[in-house]
């Protein structure tokens, strides 16, 4: 390998890596690199401190920002600085790849989330226009999926993939995939990804396809996962597990079983919510994760390195 694995990475290394060498690092890890899912927009947990700091500090490799509007970014506790150095203060601050979740919707379907916090905003969307500012705040990573609700179907993110990857796929990471139906009828279970969905999206420009983790979604089984990564890994892409139902805020040892079943079913990043509680998953589950696929070792590591390093 030509550069680190992800898991040995310090933040002078992550800050010059290309895409490519962004990607080698993960695939480097085998199975060991840890994605938190956090809400700017939630009460912080810690009150002024971040909840994408909290994630870092409990061994996340990479934060994901979900409700991260590109057009008025707001992430609570974070210190004040303009919208457009949001993303590289965070990054500052941590040491960490940021990444963000666009949503390709069905603007129509999104209306049943009006007045709750799910409500979308424009600087959500999936469209170049939001692609290109993200890419030029220092977002390592956009994820096309959808929160509930909102409408987001696979043949939305295979369109919206296509124009993004053809915008900024040459210097961002791109994902695609849902974690939930999303608010689709007829798109639940199994039907959430089938191998001709991850064929669709690889061929639109994905590197890295998102399915839900084994046990978080009806149907979704290890074996099937497994089935779904064999069809991304034989394109030599790569593959994220998310848990995107709450079971982020379940006891410790079904987290537990859900990362096991993620690392049997090949698995190249373990993705965990951001709802145990309103804006992260809960504590003892980042770190119970992080320890049941990589051990103690590398996650008190993780947690110990200096961002100055």
């Amino acid at each position: 390998m030509s550069v680190k694995r992800l898991l040995d990475c310090t933040p002078s290394d992550l800050a010059r890596y290309t895409k490519a060498e962004l990607l080698d690092a993960i695939a480097g890890s085998e199975g060991r690199v840890l994605a938190c899912e956090t809400i700017g927009l939630t009460p912080p947990l810690l009150v002024d401190v971040t909840n994408a700091e909290y994630a870092a500090s409990l061994s996340a490799d990479i934060l994901l920002l979900n409700m991260f509007d590109v057009q008025h970014p707001v992430i609570n506790a974070l210190p004040k600085v303009p919208e457009a150095e949001t993303v590289r203060e965070l990054k500052r601050l941590t040491g960490r790849v940021v990444g963000i979740n666009l949503e390709p919707c069905d603007l129509q379907a999104a209306k049943s989330n009006d007045g709750t916090l799910w409500k979308m905003s424009g600087g959500r969307l999936a469209t170049v226009e939001n692609a290109r500012r993200a890419s030029e705040m220092g977002v390592d990573l956009i994820v096309l999926t959808g929160n509930p609700g909102n409408g987001v179907s696979n043949e939305l993110i295979v369109e919206a993939l296509k124009a993004i990857s053809a915008a900024v796929g040459d210097r961002v990471l791109l994902a695609a995939g849902k974690m939930h139906a999303s608010g689709v009828a007829g798109e639940g279970g199994e039907k959430i990804m089938t191998p001709a969905d991850a064929e669709a999206f690889m061929a639109a420009g994905a590197d890295i396809i998102l399915l839900p983790a084994p046990g978080t979604v009806p149907g979704i089984t290890q074996e099937y996962a497994h089935r779904l990564i064999e069809v991304v890994h034989s394109r030599g892409k790569l593959a994220l597990t998310a848990i995107g139902t709450s079971q982020e805020g379940a006891d410790v040892a079904t987290i537990r079983q859900i990362a096991l079943m993620c690392k049997m079913a090949g698995a190249d990043i373990h993705h965990i919510g951001d709802t145990g509680v309103p804006g992260m998953s809960l504590p003892q589950n980042i770190m119970a994760y992080s320890i049941a696929i990589r051990g103690e070792r590398h996650t008190y590591h993780k947690m110990a390195q200096s961002v100055n390093r």
